[in-house]
């Protein structure tokens, strides 16, 4: 699969485009050729990626507005006519959620519920790629990752909403665009769940690595909360590329196997690595830096062990990991140190783009 050919010249819409994630795949995708646009709220951090790598000088058209409001939603999708839409704009912070939690499940189903409304009225060909996240699956301490027919659910409200999110997207395929009927409704829906992803450019509050860059910067130790806490570590470009590869197959086959649900996490041998382990490479790297690990104070609820089986998307899409995670780690503190250094964002975030691409085998 060639994603520049696929995705050149393409219309595709990016909500949530001013946030990590979202501000990388419009810099991917624009490198590929796509006209990009963007529909998000303004960056809620000082520095971040959207500005530092100057992501708006490469957007066809964005609106910056809130995903509950369906109206303008509605009419800025309307307007765009993507060939293509990534949808990303979320309440992301599990801790977050429990002080919000209406917030939270507005933004994270009915915002999703509104997207999937707008589409049905666009009257044209769609693929539409859903992120939720790998903490939608209700959590039993599974040893050997969740897979895709594993049951939604969801101890705190962000999780919950993700779940609940899941289970919305599931109803649209079945109700509105059935994939067996694409020849008569044009859309292609699929959801897909990533691991915890890093790379350079995220400033978020209350997630490990930007904690930990805040630390180091500022010559203080850096406090761990859940030190043995396990994650599926992976690099923000692994889901992108999965994302990215699904939507290249979904607009160029319109074959019903792909609107469907997929996880795009670490490969299944990853060695299970634990928050300080992670600290203490990426530490490593930095050449400085250190931390302290709490664990005693007792904490909102927090699952401690959770990862993703990604068979479904390498035996089907052909995807698959290409980063371990000391690459990943020294991908990542390579980012930051330079970035505080002096050099460019957006040069730091080609380069990274352009060695995974060297990797990519479709």
């Amino acid at each position: 699969m060639d994603l520049k050919k696929v995705h050149q010249d393409k219309n595709i819409l990016i909500t949530g485009h001013t946030g990590f994630k979202g501000s990388w795949l419009c810099l991917w995708l624009a490198e590929l050729g796509a006209e990009v646009h963007g529909f998000s709220l303004p960056p809620n951090t000082e520095p971040n990626h959207y500005t530092a790598a100057r992501i708006f000088e490469l957007l066809r058209s964005e609106k910056l507005g809130d995903i509950r409001d369906r109206g303008t939603l509605t009419d800025y999708i309307h307007s765009v006519q993507p060939d293509c839409i990534f949808h990303l704009a979320a309440q992301p912070l599990v801790r977050r959620s429990y002080a919000e939690p209406v917030e939270t499940f507005d933004t994270n189903v009915m915002g999703s519920i509104y997207l999937m409304e707008a589409v049905r009225t666009l009257a044209k060909p769609c693929s539409v790629v859903m992120i939720t996240s790998d903490k939608c699956y209700e959590n039993v301490g599974k040893a050997e990752g969740y897979a895709e027919t594993d049951p939604m659910g969801g101890h705190d409200p962000y999780s919950a909403s993700k779940g609940c999110a899941e289970l919305a997207v599931t109803s649209y395929r079945r109700s509105f665009f059935p994939p067996a009927d694409i020849a008569k409704h044009g859309v292609m829906l699929a959801s897909v769940r990533a691991g915890n992803v890093v790379g350079g450019g995220d400033w978020a509050e209350d997630r490990i690595i930007p904690d930990a860059v805040r630390a180091v910067t500022s010559g203080r130790s850096l406090e761990i909360r859940s030190p043995k806490a396990v994650r599926p570590w992976q690099h923000v470009l692994e889901p992108l590329s999965g994302y990215m590869l699904l939507a290249a197959k979904m607009m160029d086959t319109n074959a019903a196997v792909y609107a469907d649900g997929w996880n795009f996490g670490p490969k299944a041998n990853s060695p299970a690595v634990t928050v300080a382990e992670i600290i203490d490479t990426f530490y490593n790297i930095w050449g400085k830096g250190k931390a302290e690990y709490d664990t005693e104070t007792k904490h909102l609820h927090e699952a401690a062990f959770l990862t993703l089986s990604s068979k479904k998307a390498e035996s089907v899409l052909g995807w698959k990991q290409q980063w371990d995670v000391t690459e990943t780690m020294k991908r990542t503190a390579e980012w930051y140190k330079n970035y505080y250094a002096g050099t460019d964002a957006r040069e730091l975030s080609l380069k990274d783009i352009a060695a995974y691409m060297n990797h990519l085998e479709y």
